[in-house]
């Protein structure tokens, strides 16, 4: 067994940096957790217009309704098996604005019906978007969603590009400073930017047969559905 990204990348998991290496390969086979922490120094919104689709979506955990700077940001994957036995790893980013803390996560695993790894949003697993990462010359990590589908109860459809955003992640380690460098953006192909940061952080790694999954970290309902 071996981790969702590696399994998904192929032989390609090895030309990443070997610090995003050891923070990719987090999974039940490592028995590792990995707990980043820092500051993201710009998170930004789209168009005014946008701003009330940021808020109902992070009722659920999904994007962040707020914007600022130099704002402390916590990342934490841990490997748990969930409910329909599949290795999942979470992806749960806090954000400590100064008035309350906010939360986008996802939960991730890898489908090999899809030959990828499928993101959960939020906290409740309504949207699913497969990832397809690549890794760049220098050894960093770029990763883009594909479209969007929408699960609640017996409704399963696809979420029109219309609707859905276009999510570019790239992740990379900075020798010079000792720490991961991450730059998020969402687009809508009709309405441009909608939400994004970047920042930079440094990891720590534990054992997770120690450690565990703490309480609110796993989604309060999951999705049996690719």
């Amino acid at each position: 067994m071996t981790s969702i990204f590696r399994r998904a990348l192929g032989a390609d998991f090895d030309r990443l940096h070997p610090e995003l290496r050891r923070r990719f390969s987090v999974g039940l086979h490592s028995g590792e957790t990995c707990t980043g922490r820092g500051v993201m120094d710009r998170i930004w919104q789209g168009q005014a217009f946008v701003r009330p689709f940021l808020a109902l979506g992070g009722t659920r955990n999904v994007l962040v309704a707020r914007a600022g700077r130099d704002v402390p940001f916590t990342i934490e994957n841990v490997p748990y098996v969930d409910g329909y036995g599949r290795e999942t790893v979470t992806f749960v980013r806090t954000f400590d604005f100064p008035d309350r803390s906010r939360r986008f996560d996802a939960t991730m695993i890898y489908s090999a019906r899809r030959g990828c790894v499928v993101d959960y949003l939020g906290t409740h697993q309504h949207l699913a978007t497969d990832l397809h990462p690549e890794v760049a010359a220098d050894g960093s990590l770029i990763i883009r969603s594909g479209a969007y589908r929408f699960r609640e109860g017996p409704v399963d459809v696809p979420v029109p590009a219309l609707l859905g955003g276009d999510a570019e992640v790239r992740e990379s380690f900075d020798e010079r400073s000792g720490r991961f460098r991450i730059s998020v953006r969402v687009t809508n192909r009709r309405f441009g930017p909608l939400f994004g940061y970047e920042g930079s952080f440094t990891a720590e790694y534990a054992p997770v047969e120690i450690t565990g999954v703490r309480p609110g970290l796993r989604p309060t309902r999951e999705e049996a559905r690719v």
